[in-house]
């Protein structure tokens, strides 16, 4: 993984079009905001996505953030043992180089679909599949897995 700061101006290339925020929430410097769900946190141990540097793909320059619901429950998940609890490990690091942001409701994917409805975000980034169909319903896209390790845009 790249130890540079996630949501640079990098150049979009590869075959897959580049996201265009349009009139979806960004930050002070025109930057789309990207929720991170424990998922995406999680891929780089078990499947493989190179995580920022697909979002740098994607959209070029963005800012990232992480509902607090979804710390808690990487911090929770990091505490056991095996594959699962090393993933969450690597999330909770991964989820330092983004700003953490509270949300309503203990459930981080509760968080997130309101983030989505209360269009405080432009993308949500995540693995889940249930969590893909309740972001698209509140309107919002999602930038979820395609193939084995790329990760790509579903618009609504």
């Amino acid at each position: 993984m790249s130890d540079e700061t996630p949501g640079g101006d990098h150049p979009v290339d590869g075959d897959d079009r580049s996201a265009d925020a349009g009139d979806r929430p960004t930050d002070a410097d025109d930057r789309p905001v990207v929720a991170l769900d424990a998922s995406a946190l999680m891929a780089p141990v078990e499947a493989d996505v190179r995580l920022f540097e697909e979002l740098d793909r994607l959209l070029g320059s963005y800012d990232p953030v992480v509902p607090s619901a979804v710390v808690e429950e990487l911090d929770g998940l990091g505490s056991g043992a095996g594959k699962a609890a090393t993933a969450a490990s690597v999330g909770a690091d991964l989820a330092d180089r983004a700003r953490t942001i509270d949300v309503e409701g203990a459930y981080a994917d509760d968080g997130l679909v309101e983030l989505a409805r209360s269009n405080r975000v432009a993308y949500v980034v995540t693995l889940d599949r249930p969590l893909v169909e309740r972001v698209l319903d509140a309107d919002t896209p999602v930038i979820c897995l395609r193939g084995r390790n790329t990760l790509t845009v579903t618009d609504p």
